[in-house]
């Protein structure tokens, strides 16, 4: 399987880390082309301490512990719009925007996009192809809920994050992976199923 995740500029950068080691770890997944926003390092350095500020490949595989020499993140610059990502010619199962700013969410779905995320979106889009946003934000204002419903309408996954509390998590690395694993089942990506309903976490009533 390939993938494109973006990542931008909101708030939940830990969201875009652990949904990349997962796929990486999956065995579902063998090329993930990424793509970031100009604000992602500043956002990464406040949130988890990460320095991003030259990204590729190899700062990325560090950043989430894999080997030196993996090539599963293929890395693109936001401007490079003749990358793969950008032509509904390249064959993949979608793609995954994680955490996705009000911004982006506006541009995709105004149509308008001026950079590889909001293009790769739309071809995800017109290719029929599976796009899932997650946006991190609140409250929401009307603009937000319209651009959402719309997007919504036209075939795309709004997964805000809201992670859920059934599964009685006891650390934020554990909310933070409820989350990630509804993500991974958008593509039916194999994960971990300790946080999943089975309807035996409560008796009868």
């Amino acid at each position: 399987m390939e993938l494109t995740v973006g990542i931008t500029g909101a708030s939940g950068t830990i969201y875009a880390y652990r949904t990349l080691q997962l796929l990486a770890a999956s065995g579902a997944v063998e090329t993930i082309n990424l793509i970031i926003s100009g604000i992602v390092p500043t956002v990464a350095q406040v949130e988890m301490n990460a320095n991003l500020r030259q990204p590729s490949a190899e700062i990325f595989n560090e950043w989430l512990g894999l080997e030196k020499n993996s090539k599963i993140i293929r890395f693109w610059r936001l401007d490079n719009l003749a990358a793969k990502p950008a032509s509904g010619s390249n064959k993949q199962a979608g793609m995954i925007i994680v955490p996705c700013s009000m911004g982006t969410l506006g541009a995709i779905a105004s149509g308008a996009g001026t950079n590889l995320i909001h293009r790769a979106a739309d071809v995800t889009l017109k290719e029929r192809r599976k796009l899932v946003l997650v946006p991190r934000e609140t409250p929401y204002n009307a603009i937000h809920l319209e651009n959402m419903l719309k997007l919504a309408r036209i075939g795309a996954t709004v997964l805000p994050a809201s992670p859920g509390f059934y599964h009685r998590p006891k650390s934020i690395g554990e909310l933070v992976d409820h989350l990630c694993f509804r993500v991974l089942d958008q593509f039916d990506i194999p994960h971990s199923r300790k946080t999943e309903w089975s309807g035996e976490e409560v008796g009868e009533i």
